[in-house]
């Protein structure tokens, strides 16, 4: 690689939030180089929902949703810990598909549009030098008048530019682990499943293919007690919800080995850093028993690429960029993610079974906090 390569966007991170920035602004005719650590495809440990307010903006990046024949999720189930089930209707909805898929039909779809995408490439620094930025990764340095951080729920970066977040204690919100598997099983295809256990919940949900996503959060503190063993902790913790037992009992499970991330945060994160742009969870994660950190990862694509169209056209200065970015995001999805670590708070514990059982008796609240955890479409 030229070491003097020169871009008017690098984004670091391929995921749902690098991909569909990076197509946006390669449809406008700027020149993005994209920087993932991995290959595609690749799995990757997400909730594999995506409400409908996503739908159309992945069809205006040119993904064709309809020949996929994916399945639509209309309903809710949710078990309190003791495993008393509950009914809800989305108002809204939304359709299963896997990271693996998805992600990778993004990565082509980049490519085909010119987007310089370099795989199999962890950045290990970017600075903010003379009015744009200087990346370091493994093939070299390369220059960007714009950089976006879109590199997931925590990573080196974070540290190196010392992150509140990630140097915060251990507390209720960032010890957490999530585990994801894909499963053969049988449940309603239109039907979303959230099941509490004690400190953590279990979501399943359909996707592509016959298959099941089957994803859930636990805290440390869980696996630490049972030897770090993730099937000793499922036996004992997981397996006190009887619907969860029955899933775990009776699925054929597809992965030799389930996929794992740890310090799993929710604290408040900022979305500017030494102003480098920060999208998807690397800006603000939502708790995945709202369903929809991957409509808020291109959501968030989408305010950043109008903030960045409207810089490199030289309509607005860089902080006012950086300004609008933020305020933007925090009137989108602040509230959301308030509410989202609200509920977390009354779920895995004995608040969820008054809770639950409010929300069955009074179906008028349950809509409005389901709505509160979804957006409209963009």
């Amino acid at each position: 690689m030229d070491e003097q390569a020169k871009y008017d966007v690098a984004v670091i991170g391929g995921g749902l939030a690098g991909l569909t920035l990076a197509i946006q602004c390669a449809d406008a005719g700027y020149t993005v180089a994209l920087f993932e650590k991995e290959v595609y495809p690749f799995h990757k440990v997400c909730g594999e929902y995506i409400s409908f307010e996503s739908h159309d903006f992945l069809l205006r990046l040119g993904v064709n949703l309809h020949e996929l024949q994916l399945p639509a999720i209309s309903r809710l189930q949710i078990s309190d810990i003791k495993g008393n089930l509950y009914q809800f209707r989305l108002p809204l909805g939304g359709f299963g598909i896997s990271r693996y898929k998805l992600d990778d039909l993004l990565y082509y779809l980049a490519v085909q549009k010119g987007v310089q995408v370099f795989t199999g490439n962890k950045v290990q620094d970017v600075q903010f030098v003379s009015d744009g930025f200087v990346l370091q990764h493994a093939n070299g340095i390369t220059k960007a008048s714009v950089a976006a951080g879109a590199y997931g729920k925590r990573a080196n970066l974070d540290i190196k530019k010392n992150r509140l977040f990630a140097l915060k204690k251990n507390n209720k919100l960032n010890n957490y682990i999530a585990v994801k598997y894909h499963i053969s099983t049988s449940h309603p295809v239109n039907s979303i499943a959230l099941h509490n256990f004690d400190n953590g919940y279990c979501g399943l949900s359909k996707i592509e293919d016959d298959r099941y996503c089957l994803c859930y959060l636990a805290t440390a503190q869980h696996l630490k007690n049972n030897n770090n063993s993730i099937s000793e902790m499922e036996k004992q913790v997981l397996f006190q919800n009887p619907h969860l037992k029955k899933i775990f009992s009776t699925a054929s499970f597809l992965y030799q080995e389930p996929l794992t991330i740890s310090q799993v945060s929710f604290d408040v994160k900022t979305q500017v850093e030494n102003h480098l742009l920060m999208l998807g969870d690397a800006a603000g994660m939502i708790t995945p028993l709202c369903g929809n950190g991957m409509s808020m990862a291109m959501h968030g694509s989408k305010l950043a690429f109008e903030s960045i169209d409207a810089f490199l056209r030289q309509q607005i200065t860089r902080e006012q960029m950086e300004h609008r970015y933020e305020r933007n995001w925090n009137r989108q999805f602040s509230r959301r993610l308030w509410m989202g670590r609200t509920v977390q708070r009354l779920f895995g514990n004995t608040s969820s079974i008054l809770f639950l059982r409010t929300m069955g008796a009074l179906p008028f609240l349950a809509r409005q906090v389901i709505k509160q955890t979804h957006g409209k479409p963009f």
